[in-house]
């Protein structure tokens, strides 16, 4: 939930995705195995049923934890490219598509728009001076519902003031203000 809720790309939990995955392919096969048995009862049947929508309910989240990450990649692209230290958060085949994705990008740029402008225009690196800028970022100052899993040190807002994040407690802040407590665990987005 903290991917879709944060404006930002957040580490790839592969490792957690590929032992969930693997979970639900087993999940599957059990519940298909008992299915297709004739001697259980309506309970047993009920219980299957029970276990089939809990296996489609993780699905969902899955396919939506994955296809949030696709849009933040093809979304900041040429981002991506730009920033070693958001590279490191991408799998290898997210950060092959990024690379992939960002270069459809500026070619279909330069053979439809740009190369009908003056040659000091025909750049998509942000050197001259336009607003807005031609590489998108995450905006971090984008304000989040941040739940706290712990009690946090104080927290430094934009006007100056100190939150004090006691556990349990929901607080709307800025991003960036607590996005180092969201990369050790202390907070979730809500």
């Amino acid at each position: 939930m903290n991917e879709r809720h944060s404006p930002d790309i957040l580490g790839c939990q592969e490792d957690v995705l590929g032992r969930l995955l693997d979970h639900i392919r087993r999940q599957s096969e059990t519940v298909q195995l008992l299915r297709g048995d004739p001697d259980s009862s309506e309970e047993e049947h009920f219980r299957i049923m029970l276990a089939q929508t809990e296996i489609e309910r993780v699905k969902f989240v899955v396919r939506s934890y994955v296809r949030t990450r696709l849009f933040k990649i093809e979304k900041y692209a040429r981002y991506i490219v730009a920033t070693p230290e958001i590279q490191d958060r991408l799998s290898q085949a997210e950060l092959t598509h990024a690379q992939k994705f960002a270069h459809l990008v500026e070619s279909h740029f330069n053979k439809s728009v740009l190369q009908g402008l003056p040659p000091e225009q025909r750049s998509l690196h942000d050197q001259t001076a336009f607003m807005p800028k031609m590489i998108t970022e995450p905006d971090k100052t984008r304000a989040v519902f941040a739940h706290a899993r712990e009690h946090c040190p104080p927290v430094r807002l934009p006007d100056g003031t100190a939150l004090e994040m006691e556990k349990g407690r929901i607080s709307l802040v800025p991003y960036h203000v607590i996005e180092h407590l969201l990369a050790r665990g202390s907070v979730e987005l809500v």
